[in-house]
């Protein structure tokens, strides 16, 4: 997801036509090397040590999902775009990954289950993100662990969710909860950034 509209805008946004686009973002497209190296140590520490599951929720064009699959996970991507869906599996093609149509908040994945669950920059676009979050606990197998990357954008009309609401919503979810801050890391941007940008850790 882009981390600039209100949900209303989000919703109407034709994600089919912004994906040729979408990997221009520094954070998005993870080009450059700088910018793909600090998301892949920062995912390195959020990931399990030992090969896994990984569902990548709104994945868009597959790019976290390519550095988990990098790290030798096996990843199943969601996106409710199918040309982001498209984009994803040829950026993977040859990897143990799988990508599906579908609404992140719900993602078709049947009875399979998981050990990580992945999400960056969807929740605050959900319109009960609660809801969602429970779903998603039940599709971690037991020790699993919840990966949000979110943040609060903008200084006129910011949009988003602070890092203390989601981690109320998570903590009757998890045993343990952390929430690392990732605004002072430029790296991951190619920029620096002066809004909140923050992922919260979660293991069930």
């Amino acid at each position: 997801m882009t981390d600039h509209r209100t949900f209303e805008a989000d919703a109407d946004v034709d994600w089919d036509a912004q994906a040729a686009s979408f990997d221009e973002e520094p954070d998005h497209g993870l080009r450059d090397p700088e910018v793909r190296a600090a998301w892949a140590h920062r995912l390195r520490s959020w990931l399990p040590g030992r090969a896994c599951d990984i569902l990548d929720l709104g994945c868009g064009t597959g790019s976290l999902s390519l550095l988990a699959a990098e790290q030798g996970h096996r990843v199943t991507g969601v996106d409710r775009s199918p040309a982001m869906i498209d984009l994803a599996r040829a950026k993977l093609a040859g990897r143990d990954a799988a990508f599906l149509v579908g609404d992140a908040a719900a993602p078709p994945v049947g009875e399979q289950r998981f050990d990580t669950v992945l999400v960056r920059h969807v929740v605050w676009a959900l319109p009960d993100p609660g809801r969602a979050l429970r779903h998603w606990r039940e599709l971690l197998r037991p020790e699993g662990r919840l990966v949000l990357v979110e943040g609060v954008w903008g200084t006129v009309s910011p949009v988003g969710i602070p890092a203390d609401r989601l981690t109320a919503l998570v903590e009757p979810l998890a045993g343990q909860v952390r929430v690392e801050r990732l605004s002072d890391d430029p790296a991951l941007w190619g920029k620096t950034v002066a809004d909140e940008r923050y992922a919260v850790v979660a293991t069930i």
